[in-house]
């Protein structure tokens, strides 16, 4: 067992960078570069680091110089055989050569392309501009570099035994947490915490007391690095990207309209069994489905990701049994916002009536709210999103108008193709 405490009063990134390979990734990000490499490698896009919590003052915690180190150690990167082997020949979801020759060999040349940084009013404006399937990829490790500097920044002037009692206290926290998920029959639950997690290293060991405390229970993580060293399942399907630079091209309203099921054919095409997951907010969920063609029906499950997750759950069955499904043989997974007492809350109403599962994200990484002065490493939200395909603004909506992003005319536009009304807001929950 790694002795954090003792591995961050030591710390020296040149032994101990933030990011270790190109799959200290989600593997949601490794899914979706696979289908856009294949259907659409050409478009170009643009993403940007975006701070929701502006009070976080992100370029006066962090220096410049060591972020650019960080980032540019990431650029230096490339796929280990050991790693290449992995994804070419383990089996993920049942199923055996998941990514495709020439998607591996594209991946196993490839560098990250070059970032823009700037300061700009207490924040830094991060981007990343070049072809989708390359800098898609930039999401994931720019997110855990930027969480991991600020964690640094905090604890940088703590002493090896206030660290040593700082992580005590959060392992004890967690341990607290498995122990009250150990009650729940039934339980199915995965590891969603890479993007917002304190570091790799807390992250690896909130992965094996998961591990270790819930048993069968705990069906493994987002993160391809600690699945692989782990012997873990990989976990993840798609998100909100696809539809966003899909919908972005689109060149009518009506096509906007088509652009979030033309997603889901493409997946289709490459996927089955659970990972024939809906992910309906994007635009609206009720509208979605409303909307959606009827082979949808028969994919595996949803995930719930904005708004009130039982409301969700409830128009989701509801939309099964419409189309003469049966909703106890579907799945939902709840993915946002989650702690102990909403997962035990959501797993108690709706366990018998669908197969459940969780994914745990933030409160699993990254709670160490009240630990140390200030408060000062509390989580906050931190997105890397694609802002723009094609030089077109892209768009989400949510079910949780606190979550939209996008230009304001393009909002209203997209609220009246997709047939938005009223939406009831919401705290942003990490």
């Amino acid at each position: 067992m790694v002795d954090i405490a003792t591995r961050v009063h030591n710390h020296n990134w040149k032994i101990d960078p933030i990011v270790r390979s190109l799959i200290d990734t989600d593997f949601y990000k490794l899914l979706m570069c696979q289908s856009i490499f294949r259907n659409r490698p050409d478009t170009n896009v643009t993403f940007s680091l975006i701070n929701r919590s502006t009070k976080v003052r992100l370029a006066e915690l962090i220096d410049e110089g060591e972020l650019r180190e960080q980032l540019d150690h990431v650029r230096s990167l490339s796929l280990r055989r050991g790693e290449s082997t992995w994804l070419r020949g383990n089996t993920f979801y049942g199923k055996r050569q998941m990514f495709r020759p020439d998607f591996m060999e594209w991946f196993e040349a490839l560098r990250l392309p070059a970032y823009h940084l700037e300061k700009r009013d207490g924040q830094f404006e991060l981007t990343f501009e070049g072809k989708w399937p390359e800098v898609m990829l930039w999401e994931i490790p720019a997110l855990a570099v930027l969480m991991e500097l600020r964690s640094r920044a905090v604890l940088k002037d703590m002493r090896k035994f206030e660290l040593q009692v700082l992580y005590a206290r959060g392992m004890t926290r967690l341990w607290e947490k498995i122990e009250r998920l150990r009650g729940i029959e039934g339980l199915k639950i995965a590891d969603f915490g890479t993007r917002r997690r304190h570091g790799f290293l807390w992250q690896d060991w909130c992965v094996q007391a998961m591990r270790e405390g819930l048993g069968s229970a705990f069906t493994g993580t987002s993160n391809c690095l600690i699945a692989m060293r782990r012997d873990i399942e990989a976990i993840g399907t798609n998100a909100h990207e696809l539809p966003m630079v899909y919908a972005a091209l689109a060149q009518s309203d009506e096509e906007l309209a088509q652009a979030p099921y033309q997603v889901l054919a493409d997946w289709h095409d490459e996927h089955d069994g659970n990972l024939r997951m809906i992910l309906p907010d994007t635009y609206g969920t009720a509208g979605f489905l409303e909307r959606a063609p009827a082979w949808l029906a028969s994919w595996t499950g949803i995930r719930i990701d904005s708004g009130d997750p039982a409301e969700g759950a409830e128009v989701a069955i509801r939309w099964w049994q419409a189309h003469g499904e049966d909703p106890r043989k579907k799945l939902i997974i709840f993915s946002d916002g989650l702690d102990v007492e909403t997962i035990e809350a959501l797993h108690a109403r709706f366990h018998g009536r669908v197969k459940v599962s969780f994914g745990w994200g933030t409160n699993l990484t990254n709670d160490f709210r009240g630990l140390v002065p200030g408060d000062a490493l509390a989580p906050f939200s931190l997105v890397c999103k694609a802002v723009s395909a094609n030089g077109r603004p892209t768009v989400k909506l949510s079910d949780n108008p606190n979550k939209a992003m996008g230009p304001e005319a393009e909002i209203a536009r997209y609220k009246r193709v997709f047939g938005v009304g009223d939406q009831q807001a919401s705290e942003v929950l990490v």
